[in-house]
């Protein structure tokens, strides 16, 4: 079942231990099958499991029920977080307390199939530090595929990701690239940007992708253009170099207006007809003013965030290996 070099890593090293990071958010339906799926497809692999579920402020009974699992299995280490804070931050929480030689980030509904890992571990085997899994057929929202897409291309033109590597929550790092990104201060955290910054060799493995069995995927279009405004203002210098080209294009055509209306006013009778053309320039040009001063203030508070060591997550309670504070 396994790559030949899976078994001669296996077989010449102590185990490899795996951390599985988990957010869970408002999954109590299917969050205990998910562990033991987990647990299961461990039992055959030749790795130990290091499970690591953030409950990322569920409404529901997700909390309860993860807990009493850690409480009752030493594989396991329930986190709950204050409130929610999103995926990539819960992400971030899990990665931050994670002690295995390689870890995996999976989603809590089971559309990533823990089973799949050991494709994963296959590819990384053949010397690549992050593996993304790409799925065979993806069973997702067209509005999660589209914002999917949407966000694909802002990896690459922003993380150099090469055209060719297909991006996913369903991922296998190593322990050198998870440390750099546990090791980073980022108030607003974005896992596969940083994932793709910190790594040397990136990869993909085709992997199955299962429909949900229930619920209903929280990545709708808000969350969607947040994560987009995230990657943007946290990640990148894009927006301002935009409003600065639109700066100057409107200043350009303003110095062409004026000569112009100046040649005519030199050359000919005709009256410069003013106060309409005027009241829609200034008008146009206050509200480019305007949305620039908006956009560097988004820059400026997040900066300050940043600067001023603004945590990315609150610990409310844990259960498992260690305190966490």
């Amino acid at each position: 079942m396994y790559d030949s070099a899976v078994n001669d890593t296996t077989e010449s090293t102590a185990p490899i231990t795996i951390s599985v990071v988990v957010p869970v958010y408002n999954s109590a339906d299917i969050v205990e099958t998910t562990i033991d799926r987990t647990i299961a497809a461990f039992e055959t692999f030749p790795w130990e499991l290091e499970l690591i579920l953030v409950n990322d402020g569920s409404s529901d009974s997700s909390w309860p029920k993860i807990r009493n699992r850690a409480a009752a299995d030493d594989r396991i280490i329930a986190i709950d977080l204050l409130r929610n804070y999103g995926q990539h931050n819960a992400n971030l929480c899990g990665i931050r307390q994670a002690t295995g030689d390689w870890l995996v980030t999976m989603d809590d509904d089971l559309q990533n199939p823990p089973e799949e890992i050991e494709k994963l571990m296959a590819r990384a085997m053949e010397g690549y530090d992050l593996v993304f899994g790409e799925f065979d057929s993806k069973k997702a929202s067209k509005t999660r595929t589209a914002g999917s897409g949407l966000i694909a291309r802002m990896n690459t033109a922003i993380f150099d990701k090469p055209d060719d590597l297909i991006v996913s929550n369903f991922r296998l790092m190593e322990r050198a690239v998870y440390e750099r990104i546990a090791a980073s201060n980022s108030a607003f955290p974005y896992i596969t940007g940083q994932s793709l910054m910190y790594s040397a060799n990136r990869a993909n493995a085709l992997v199955r992708h299962d429909a949900r069995t229930t619920g209903e995927s929280n990545y709708h279009p808000l969350r969607i253009a947040g994560l987009v405004l995230r990657i943007l203002f946290s990640y990148s210098s894009a927006p301002l170099r935009l409003v600065g080209i639109i700066g100057a294009l409107i200043a350009a055509a303003s110095v062409i207006a004026g000569i112009g209306i100046g040649i005519r006013g030199l050359f000919t009778d005709e009256g410069v007809a003013g106060w309409t053309s005027t009241i829609v320039l200034l008008s146009l040009l206050n509200g480019v003013v305007i949305f620039m001063l908006g956009m560097l203030g988004e820059y400026l508070i997040r900066t300050l965030q940043q600067v001023s060591h603004s945590d990315a997550y609150h610990v409310r309670d844990s259960v498992g290996r260690d305190a966490i504070s």
